[in-house]
């Protein structure tokens, strides 16, 4: 007989544990069941991995210039096989945490690959042989895959996806060309260009980043350039062939077909649902541009199965996934919602996302809420208050002046609906922001806030007191 759960999750990446530890919490019998390692993309081939290999890497390329700071090195160098173990060490000990907190929450966790049969039945598929369970509520959280572009050459050895790459231990990364200037683009671009790698980007918009306010974007591609990274906006990749002087990247830019030497070739074009083996034949989920389509509250077609994360059509952001675990395990257990996603703050008809959207290059970049190009798209009438770093007492100290921060507010209330942030710690100081934007703040009790001295999150208080000299220092 089918051992039965209140709510069986499939995927052990962030929205799937955190759903786990949630449900668990409030008194329901809940399994997760990951047919590869507990943690998910996150943990094992992307936020964790990527961010400690981020942490290394600009450690060398600090040393490289610590003269200005009247410290001295007689060499410096780097072993990247030493870096790769340092991040599979912090890989491996943040699973094991996630592993702990598991089994001390009494969630069962089960290694198989889970197939979703009829009657909210999970065929679990492993080592040891098959199982069967039963759910009154299944929770799909199997995240995305890498995307592996149409282009000719894409499948030759040289050419790598993120996962690919992150499991490498030997050095060839002399010349990188990395096409897709998203964020896991740049993000690998900062890592290489760091331990001295000549990197270039081939990006197909017009500019990087994608959705990223356009002014951030352009500041970005600046400080790459200053950096020595060569950036190819509005390019089209044609093929990639190998020669004997290595890889070449043939793409078409400014109505001419041009060629790059690479040693290795990253494929950062994005990722999609990863779905493979999740339905049998007896169970049809209802899809939509390859995704699974879900309404509102994640609900998919199908009674009593909800889906979380990268496998919708979501932001594919871990935060984004394991807030939308929590909100669905409140919504089965019928209880207060404790997260929110989005607000429409009092007086307003726009909804603000509060999910915070973070890149982890040098400088850091972060944004919240909505840009001035979407405010404009809502008929939004909106005034903005701006502080360059360059002024900033801790930037000064730390030679890190090239950023900005931005916020947004709307222009009758004075209520705050979006910021964008480029420096230092902007990954940590957006959450001051999405805190405020969720909660409705103004500009007024924003100024309440007293902020430590010398510290990049003073560059907040100076933005608002522009938006002050911008209304004439009104206070409203």
């Amino acid at each position: 007989m089918a051992k039965h759960y209140d709510i069986f999750i499939i995927g052990g990446g962030p929205g799937g544990y955190t759903a786990a530890f949630k449900a668990a919490g409030l008194g329901l019998k809940t399994a997760i069941a990951e047919k590869e390692k507990l943690g998910g993309t996150c943990v094992n081939k992307g936020c964790i991995p990527t961010k400690a290999l981020l942490h290394a890497s600009s450690m060398f390329a600090a040393f490289q210039s610590c003269d200005v700071f009247g410290v001295s090195a007689d060499f410096i160098s780097f072993d990247f096989k030493k870096m790769q173990d340092y991040k599979k060490r912090s890989v491996k000990e943040y699973r094991k945490e996630v592993r702990e907190s598991i089994e001390n929450a009494g969630v069962d966790y089960i290694e198989g690959t889970a197939t979703i049969r009829r009657g909210r039945t999970v065929e679990v598929n492993s080592p040891s042989g098959k199982d069967y369970y039963e759910a009154d509520h299944i929770i799909i959280a199997t995240g995305a895959k890498p995307v592996i572009p149409d282009i000719p050459g894409a499948m030759l050895l040289g050419v790598l996806t993120s996962d690919r790459l992150l499991a490498s231990d030997t050095w060839n990364y002399d010349r990188l060309t990395i096409i897709g200037g998203g964020v896991i683009g740049v993000e690998f671009a900062t890592i290489f260009q760091a331990l001295c790698s000549h990197v270039t980007i081939i990006e197909s918009r017009e500019h990087l980043l994608g959705p990223m306010d356009n002014e951030v974007s352009e500041v970005l591609e600046n400080e790459l350039r200053r950096k020595g990274i060569a950036v190819q906006c509005e390019a089209k990749v044609l093929e990639i062939r190998e020669e004997e002087q290595g890889l070449i990247c043939v793409y078409e830019a400014d109505g001419e077909v041009r060629t790059i030497r690479s040693g290795q070739i990253l494929l950062a074009a994005g990722r999609k649902p990863n779905l493979d083996g999740l339905f049998g034949r007896d169970v049809s989920l209802a899809m939509e541009d390859g995704c699974l389509k879900t309404d509102s509250e994640f609900r998919t077609s199908e009674p009593g199965i909800y889906a979380i994360g990268d496998v919708t059509a979501g932001k594919m952001l871990a935060h984004v996934a394991a807030a939308e675990g929590t909100y669905v395990v409140e919504k089965i257990a019928g209880v207060h919602h404790t997260i929110r996603l989005s607000v429409v703050p009092n007086g307003m008809f726009v909804e603000l996302p509060v999910v915070p959207g973070c890149i982890y290059t040098e400088p850091e970049i972060a944004s919240v809420g909505i840009t001035v190009e979407e405010a404009k798209a809502h008929n939004m009438k909106v005034r903005c208050g701006r502080y360059s770093m360059s002024g900033n007492g801790k930037s000064i100290i730390t030679r890190e002046q090239s950023g900005f921060i931005h916020l947004i507010f709307e222009e009758y209330s004075g209520t705050i609906v979006g910021a964008q942030i480029v420096c230092p710690r902007a990954t940590d100081m957006i959450s001051e922001m999405a805190t405020a934007i969720a909660n409705g703040l103004t500009a007024d009790q924003l100024m309440l806030a007293m902020r430590a001295h010398p510290t990049y999150s003073e560059g907040i208080t100076a933005a608002i007191e522009n938006y002050y000299e911008a209304k004439g220092d009104e206070r409203l």
